[in-house]
């Protein structure tokens, strides 16, 4: 009989043990999608403080493109809010879907301010708009490499939450829905291949 109660309290102990395990990585993967988001955000706002000064080296050329200005200026400050809202570690579905539409709306209101600026080759001229646009534009490139980051955390995260038997204890550990994906319009441009003819 004392065998049969050590082997019992064994494999007992043995599955609390893994039970602690599966915590602890759900633990640890949320964290790291989480600090995966915050780089993602240190880049936003870096482009945030980018944008009014973008605005005003170009006001001085375009008199004439105040409503274009503008819709940059009111785009960036939705976007800025709607990561400001986010506030720290709150990344759920509803606000990555708030700041990918703003993010949205950025890009296209600094696509029209781009196909604007083509028709002011002073403008474009400019040593003060050259090293903006080379700055923003080295900002995207964090922003998207970030943002990929964040994706591949979140995959991880989701991966593991769904499989078993992380799936049945992840619900009652604090973790009871899948992260979600941050995925701009540009994302999706990327993976459409173009079409070639002859």
């Amino acid at each position: 009989m004392a065998i049969s109660t050590i082997i019992f309290w064994l494999v007992l102990l043995g599955l609390v043990i893994y039970v602690i395990s599966i915590y602890n990585t759900l633990v640890t993967l949320k964290n790291r999608y989480l600090n995966a988001f915050s780089q993602i955000e240190v880049q936003l706002k870096r482009r945030y403080d980018l944008i009014p000064n973008l605005v005003e080296t170009a006001k001085a050329y375009m008199a004439h493109e105040r409503e274009t200005l503008e819709a940059v200026t009111n785009a960036r400050n939705d976007a800025a809010a709607a990561l400001k809202a986010m506030g720290s570690g709150n990344v759920g579905g509803a606000e990555i879907a708030k700041l990918a539409s703003a993010e949205n709306a950025l890009q296209g209101a600094l696509g029209k301010l781009n196909v604007t600026m083509e028709a002011y080759p002073d403008l474009r001229a400019s040593e003060n708009m050259q090293q903006l646009a080379e700055e923003l534009t080295s900002t995207e490139n964090r922003v998207a490499f970030a943002r990929q980051g964040y994706n591949d955390a979140v995959m991880g995260f989701n991966s593991y939450r769904q499989s078993f038997p992380p799936v049945f204890f992840a619900a009652r550990f604090g973790h009871p829905a899948d992260a979600t994906l941050l995925e701009f319009e540009d994302s999706a441009a990327i993976q459409v291949a173009p079409k070639v003819s002859f």
